[in-house]
């Protein structure tokens, strides 16, 4: 089944045009998630699901490359999946509609919370090395048209915590960012609207916190993996976040690149919800509520949230 004609994504450091020379495999895995809603805990839910135990032999972002990222040629990222033998699990931010459509593969993608999604993003911003990123994207593809994609961009968000919170969910220029509300919500409106699809998984994040070995069980399920019960306690016990925080330096993304971050133990850095409470006080919540409808059905805005949002003016 198609999903029509894709749509290209492109940004400073990423272009979705890079799916265009991948070749599926019928039990192919593509992780699909807005940034900062647990791509890295999928992935890692994944390698532990499909090699059944709780160590490897490689960083989790060469055993499942991030495609659309411009850090590496795209011929070495495509040699790295061709070789594997294992079930193969792709990491990729790049919405449904951007992608190459499979009935043979499956599809998971994940939401949070949009305001812990501002927090997080902001905290993660803070901690990317751009001239590191810059270098290795030059590596890549060159610097022919990043003068062009820079102009394009929005400058990076300023000013206090609530500023920078609010510069996520109304932009000067909604859409062209690596991360906004709009871009966001579109992502998962993607996923919502095929939900219904039986190679489609849609999770929350919140759910994954609340109950990891009961949706760890489902993602299996879904998977058509089998796993034996004395296996699965070390396998949770691996997913937690306080497990993955001490192992960042073999599975935060983009682990492989040195300098990528300014401290790569800060990659993981609360895992946890509610902290735009701190700065976001309830009678700004009818400004936020107005801009969330802005960008998404009713109906996908209330499974997002959790409690669903009231509308404007409801009490």
């Amino acid at each position: 089944m198609g999903l029509g004609e894709r749509v290209r994504y492109e940004t400073i450091f990423t272009d979705s045009a890079r799916w265009d020379g991948f070749v599926f495999r019928p039990d192919d895995i593509v992780i699909s998630t807005p940034a900062k809603c647990g791509t890295t805990w999928l992935q890692m839910i994944c390698a532990l699901e499909i090699f059944q135990r709780t160590t490897f032999d490689r960083t989790l972002d060469r055993i499942s490359p991030w495609l659309d990222i411009l850090a590496r040629p795209l011929d070495e990222v495509l040699a790295d999946y061709e070789a594997q033998t294992h079930r193969r699990f792709i990491k990729t931010h790049t919405p449904l509609d951007g992608l190459p459509f499979d009935d043979r593969v499956t599809y998971i993608c994940v939401s949070r919370d949009p305001r812990d999604v501002a927090v997080s993003w902001d905290g993660h911003l803070s901690n990317l090395n751009f001239a590191t990123i810059l270098t290795l994207r030059e590596g890549a593809v060159g610097a022919m048209d990043l003068d062009e994609l820079i102009a394009a961009s929005p400058p990076l968000p300023s000013g206090t915590a609530r500023d920078r919170f609010w510069s996520w969910v109304e932009p000067t220029t909604p859409g062209k960012s690596v991360s906004d509300l709009e871009i966001m919500l579109h992502h998962l409106d993607t996923f919502w609207q095929a939900r219904d699809l039986p190679n489609i998984v849609l999770l929350r994040y919140e759910d994954l916190l609340d109950d990891l070995e009961g949706r760890m069980r489902y993602i299996a399920s879904r998977l058509g993996i089998a796993i034996a019960e004395t296996v699965w306690p070390s396998l949770v016990q691996a997913a937690t976040f306080d497990d993955m925080k001490v192992r960042a330096s073999e599975l935060a993304a983009e682990a492989s690149h040195d300098g990528f971050y300014n401290d790569r133990d800060r990659f993981f850095h609360k895992g946890s919800t509610g902290q735009w409470r701190d700065f976001l006080g309830d009678e700004e919540l009818a400004r936020y509520i107005a801009r969330v409808a802005e960008c998404a059905p009713s109906d996908l805005a209330a499974w997002v949230h959790r409690p669903p949002l009231l509308a404007a003016g409801d009490g």
